[in-house]
C-alpha cells in the first residue's frame, strides 16, 4: 500500500490506496505542527496503514523550477528519508486545481471545499502516482 501526502504550510492532506494498489482514497486533513512532529505523525500513520511507500507531491513551478514552496516540502521529504521511510517525490502542479474542480462538479459549499480540499489534491497526487505505475 502506498501513502499519498499534499504538504501545505498549514495543514497536509493525506491518502491511501486500497489493498489491490489500484485506487487512492483520501483518509484525513493533518495540521502542522512542525517539521519532526509532522514526520512522527506520517510514521504513525504508515504503521496504522501497513504503508510500503509515500508519495510527497511536490510543488513544481508551471516551467518545472522548485519555488519556495517546493523548497519546504523538500525540506519535509528529506526528514522523512532519513527515518529510513521509503518516499518519493511526484509532481503535483495540478492536483488542487484538479480537486478544487470536482468538488464544484459535486456542487460542495465553500466552507465544506476549504474543509475537502487538501486531503483530496492528496488522493490527485497519490492516484497518478498509481496510474504512472500500473502494469
Amino acid at each position: 500500500m502506498a501513502l499519498g501526502l499534499d504538504v501545505g504550510s498549514k495543514t497536509i492532506g493525506v491518502a491511501v490506496t486500497d489493498e489491490a494498489g489500484v485506487c487512492a482514497h483520501a483518509v484525513t486533513t493533518l495540521s502542522r505542527r512542525g517539521t519532526i512532529r509532522d514526520v512522527e505523525t506520517v510514521r504513525a500513520l504508515v504503521a496504522k496503514y501497513s504503508i510500503e511507500q509515500v508519495v510527497v507531491g511536490m510543488p513544481y513551478e508551471l516551467d518545472g523550477s522548485e519555488g519556495r514552496r517546493a523548497e519546504r516540502v523538500r525540506v519535509f521529504y528529506e526528514a522523512l528519508c532519513a527515518t529510513g521511510l521509503r518516499a518519493e517525490l511526484w509532481d503535483e502542479r495540478y492536483s488542487s486545481a484538479d480537486a478544487e474542480v470536482a468538488l464544484l462538479e459535486a456542487n460542495v459549499s465553500r466552507a465544506r471545499r476549504k474543509e475537502l480540499i487538501d486531503k483530496l489534491a492528496a488522493r490527485v497526487i497519490l492516484q497518478s502516482w498509481l496510474d504512472a505505475h500500473q502494469k
